[in-house]
């Protein structure tokens, strides 16, 4: 199993993921599909589903245009908003896909409909994926746009957090660098986040992207799978979990944008609609 991370539009990823024995491919959130068909090309596969996280358009814009380009294409999802839905799938449902399993997963609260996608191969030494779309970031979570403070903690807790820990994760956005400068806030000692943020900053300035990141690692400086911890409590003055990541989130959702300083490239990658056309693998 190949995952090629797609960046696009202004801070988005798509992900194909490629068996490499049979050379058939599914995608992850196919937002550009003109963008998409050019990789699929290139790397000489062919597409025979897209995995669909929520309904938002930066996520699911594509699914028509490609559905007309490949008239059996299935296209999985939770939510009857989902463009070209062919699959309306449930929560631990499994796909199969040559080699590759997939696991339904349903975190509903940044949208009532999301659902998020465990990959594994059987008998292989690679850890498995998670494709956590709007509900997990590196270091975050999504906007409870639909849902309540305890569906994301039972999100993060009971069902994504509950997944092996060496889980690559692959999220929807590239949001790390804001996400922990917020972590920091919440935790100014956290030598975890020190490190990570020095990390990310050095990926975003090269125009490289910070996914993946394992489960394993995101206990350690993700404020918001760290509801338990007594730091975390001391800046939200909560002791509650679920209080905790309700208060998290209102913080969060008010902590100010750091500044980014667009070059010329980016600015014209704004402009069609497209930024950073880098793709990398697993």
């Amino acid at each position: 199993m190949k995952v090629k991370v797609i960046s696009v539009l202004e801070d988005n990823y798509m992900y194909l993921v490629i068996e490499e024995n049979t050379k058939e491919a599914v995608v992850v959130d196919a937002s550009v599909p003109k963008r998409l068909l050019e990789i699929v090309r290139k790397e000489g596969v062919t597409l025979k589903a897209i995995l669909t996280t929520h309904h938002h358009w930066d996520h699911a814009r594509g699914n028509e245009e490609l559905a007309k380009v490949y008239p059996e294409l299935q296209v999985y999802g939770a939510d009857e908003r989902i463009g070209a839905l062919t699959h309306k799938v449930t929560h631990n449902e499994e796909l199969k896909f040559g080699d590759i399993n997939v696991r339904c997963l349903f975190t509903p609260c940044h949208t009532s409909g999301h659902m998020c996608y465990f990959m594994w191969e059987e008998n292989s030494p690679d850890a498995p994926a998670l494709f956590s779309g709007d509900t997990l970031f590196i270091g975050g979570c999504g906007k409870f746009f639909e849902g309540t403070a305890e569906q994301m903690y039972k999100n993060l807790t009971e069902i994504l957090g509950a997944l092996p820990k060496d889980t690559k994760v692959f999220c929807g956005h590239e949001y790390t660098v804001r996400n922990l400068k917020f972590a920091l806030k919440v935790e100014p000692e956290n030598e975890s986040v020190k490190k990570k943020l020095a990390w990310a900053k050095l990926r975003d300035d090269e125009d490289l992207p910070t996914v993946p990141s394992t489960l394993q690692e995101e206990f350690h400086y993700n404020p918001f799978l760290r509801v338990s911890e007594e730091s975390v409590q001391q800046f939200t003055g909560k002791a509650a979990p679920v209080d905790v990541l309700r208060a998290l989130r209102t913080e969060k959702d008010n902590f100010k944008k750091p500044k980014e300083r667009l070059t010329p490239q980016a600015m014209l990658a704004f402009e069609w609609g497209l930024f950073g056309p880098f793709m990398g693998k697993k």
